[in-house]
């Protein structure tokens, strides 16, 4: 596998470093503000750098460059030359489709051979159920594929996410990648972090990612009680507050609050609440959130000791809630996986992955993931 990474900002334009792969170069991902990677003559230009290279762009809630810092409104570009696996990307669109779920079962389907090693997905993270995509990708993909990848942001707009294959990225697309061959390694890990409290609520009453009830009293107004004075600072505070969400004997999940609504007395999530499921409420400990970040790239290590290349995926709410602090879960990364794994990624609206290696693949809030990879030579 080679590797090389370019920067687009608005200043100097190209930071071009290398261009050996510009014949060579597979696979180009491009990580970008909403405004910039949407731009036709910058995915002119990627093109024009990389004429044979499966390209996939996403807007985000903030850049990860190879140094580890965290940037807006840039691209961040990686091109990947593998020298005995092989790739293929296919993409859906929910607008045509209506339905998150056969929008996964049709990307599975596409992709789906015998050689499959690992799929990596970049979804609208708008429009999106991204708890149906996971559940349709896994259904004819199967368990024994790993399924790795996340949302696509729009920084603190909460307005429009972009995605796009070998075009200008636009709304409502889903793109996903398959690697293929018993050459390429791939390791992952996803950590929160975060620390419940309280007891356990049962859902009661909800209806998809809409929460009514837990134990049959109102949810908002139970929630309310626990922060006490922090609750009329809803719903922008609600990013300290996720809620903890254990659905049978699945491991639990993070699930963010997007807003609430006084009139109705419910609350609207990034992800699904089912009747039936356990809650717990968490709040932010950052030295337990950036821990959860090394955490989750020690678990990467589980499949290989070294990688060429990390992609990291970490939620818009823990760069809200770490502040000037969020470079340190990244550095915290780039230190376990070493000096030699260039790095890229973007904080999303939602993560997917395994949270360990075996576990079913779901969509999380609040989590850093991290997806490795290395050809063996």
């Amino acid at each position: 596998m080679r590797v090389e990474q370019k920067r687009w900002n608005g200043r100097s334009g190209w930071c071009l470093g290398q261009n050996d792969l510009s014949a060579d170069a597979q696979w180009v991902l491009a990580f970008g503000g909403r405004d910039i990677v949407s731009d036709p003559a910058r995915f002119d230009e990627i093109r024009k750098m990389y004429p044979k290279a499966r390209i996939v762009c996403s807007t985000t809630a903030g850049e990860i460059l190879p140094s580890g810092s965290i940037v807006d409104e840039s691209i961040a570009l990686t091109a990947v030359h593998l020298e005995k696996a092989s790739i293929n990307v296919h993409q859906e669109n929910i607008a045509e489709l209506k339905d998150s779920q056969l929008v996964g079962e049709r990307l599975g389907t596409a992709l789906q051979q015998d050689d499959l090693t690992h799929v990596f997905v970049i979804s609208d993270g708008h429009h999106i159920n991204g708890d149906a995509l996971v559940r349709g990708l896994k259904k004819n993909l199967g368990e024994q594929t790993a399924i790795t990848g996340g949302l696509a942001g729009d920084g603190t707009l909460f307005e429009k996410t972009l995605v796009g294959m070998d075009a200008v990225p636009k709304e409502g697309n889903v793109v996903a990648v398959g690697l293929y061959g018993q050459d390429i390694k791939v390791g992952f890990g996803c950590v929160g972090g975060w620390n419940p409290f309280g007891p356990m609520r049962k859902v009661t009453r909800s209806s998809g990612n809409l929460l009514h009830e837990l134990d049959e009293k109102n949810a908002l107004e139970l929630y309310k009680t626990y922060l006490g004075n922090y609750a009329k600072d809803l719903p922008a505070f609600a990013r300290f507050f996720p809620l903890f969400v254990s659905i049978g004997n699945d491991p639990p999940v993070a699930r963010t609050i997007l807003s609430v609504d006084e009139k109705n007395k419910t609350m609207t999530f990034a992800g699904e609440i089912p009747e039936g499921a356990s809650v717990q409420i968490m709040y932010a400990n950052f030295d337990h959130i950036i821990d959860g970040a090394e955490h989750a790239a020690k678990s990467t290590l589980k499949e290989q000791n070294n990688y060429e290349f990390a992609i990291l995926v970490s939620c818009v709410g823990r760069r809200l809630v770490l502040g000037p602090h969020t470079e340190e879960e990244v550095n915290r990364v780039k230190q376990v996986l070493g000096e030699q794994t260039k790095i890229t990624g973007f904080y999303s609206y939602g993560e997917i992955s395994p949270l360990i290696k075996g576990a079913a693949c779901s969509l999380h809030n609040q989590t850093m993931s991290v997806t490795a990879f290395k050809e063996i030579m």
